[in-house]
């Protein structure tokens, strides 16, 4: 796992079947972005069955057999999507891509688990929408920086658990390295990455949605820009956003492609949960400069004093196994429908409505 590298950022945890081999097969199709290394991990803990792998590059699909060297590799897309045995396609395509191939994965009867940004218009959205209606089949989202991080798991559950009160506010910060050199073209390209709260910040607003627990908001203002990177002007790299939720609860997060070269992690990705009695802080990656290694670092702060909590080992990721019981049950465990895509949406209205700050 490339701690350096964000793209590649693909965590391993320790196994928790929750079905036998075999019970729930799944294949992946397409392998333009490298979280699939992360979804597809996190499936075969739950104890999914990998089948097959299909990719136009040749390249990619070498490495892929290399890591998961059980996979038989399909001779086209069509092969995977028309599998029997198959229940979920996991893509992580070009973000402008990844709704085409989830309408044709859902059209073929097939579950889809998608790398955020799940879309790239609020027309592809709607698109979405309309197929799940007609099919009754999961479009669901890989939104890595809560679901495959045991701090915002643990911080969730302490949220439950009444230790800082009513939540009423929620802030982000998402730092990313940029590593221009290992990009490939198209993350450039605003048409097809959509933009950087589009993107990196889709990870932003499904915290606030899940941590707020809010079912429904509003941007209230957003900002762009592209402050040191004239050689590729569709690049955003600075983005914020402030969100007022239907209960009244707000959020603000900030993103970037600034991290330092000196940080030993790709991003020092935090987010502070302000409570009516505390609040959390959770310091994802990294906790710079304490000596204290790794991340999963939660700071609490509540009636009761001072905490701080490495969360390294104490959750697991368990969305991955409720979504593999989801898929076979047609149940809402995991992650409602409707959750993801309401932070698909806000995410795509946040970028659309965006004022950009720099010339």
């Amino acid at each position: 796992m490339k701690v350096s590298d964000g793209m590649n950022y693909a965590p391993k945890g320790k196994p928790q079947p929750v079905v036998k081999p075999g019970e729930f097969v799944f294949s992946a199709v397409r392998l333009d972005h490298g979280h699939i290394y992360g979804m597809t991990n996190a499936l075969l803990e739950a104890g999914g069955t990998l089948k097959y792998v299909y990719d136009p590059d040749e390249a990619k699909v070498a490495q892929f057999v290399k890591t998961y060297p059980q996979v038989q590799v399909a001779r086209s897309e069509e092969e995977a999507l028309g599998d029997r045995d198959t229940h979920m396609i996991a893509g992580a395509a070009v973000t402008s891509e990844r709704c085409p191939l989830g309408l044709r994965a859902m059209a073929a009867g097939k579950d889809y688990f998608t790398d955020k940004a799940p879309f790239t218009t609020l027309a592809q959205l709607d698109s979405a929408k309309s197929m799940v209606a007609e099919t009754g089949k999961k479009y669901m989202v890989y939104y890595s920086e809560r679901l495959h991080v045991e701090g915002a798991i643990l911080a969730g559950y302490m949220i439950e658990q009444g230790e800082i009160g009513k939540v009423i506010h929620v802030e982000g910060f998402g730092p990313h390295r940029l590593g221009k050199a290992g990009r490939p073209a198209w993350f450039f390209e605003r048409e097809k990455y959509g933009g950087i709260l589009c993107d990196i910040g889709s990870h932003q607003i499904e915290q606030y949605l899940h941590f707020a627990g809010e079912e429904d908001a509003r941007v209230t203002h957003s900002r762009i820009g592209n402050y040191a990177n004239p050689d590729y002007p569709e690049l955003d790299d600075f983005g914020d956003c402030s969100i007022v939720g239907a209960k009244g609860t707000t959020n603000y997060f900030r993103v970037d492609w600034f991290t330092p070269d000196g940080l030993s992690t790709w991003g020092d990705g935090r987010t502070i949960i302000l409570g009516t009695e505390g609040y959390i802080e959770i310091r994802k990656y990294v906790d710079i400069a304490s000596g204290t290694p790794g991340g999963n670092h939660i700071y609490l702060v509540n009636g009761k004093g001072e905490k701080h909590i490495d969360a390294t080992g104490t959750t697991g990721y368990p969305f991955f196994g409720q979504l593999i019981l989801d898929c076979l049950n047609r149940t809402e465990n995991a992650m409602t429908q409707a959750h993801a895509f309401k932070a698909a949406e806000l995410c795509l209205q946040a970028q659309a409505q965006a004022m950009v700050v720099t010339k």
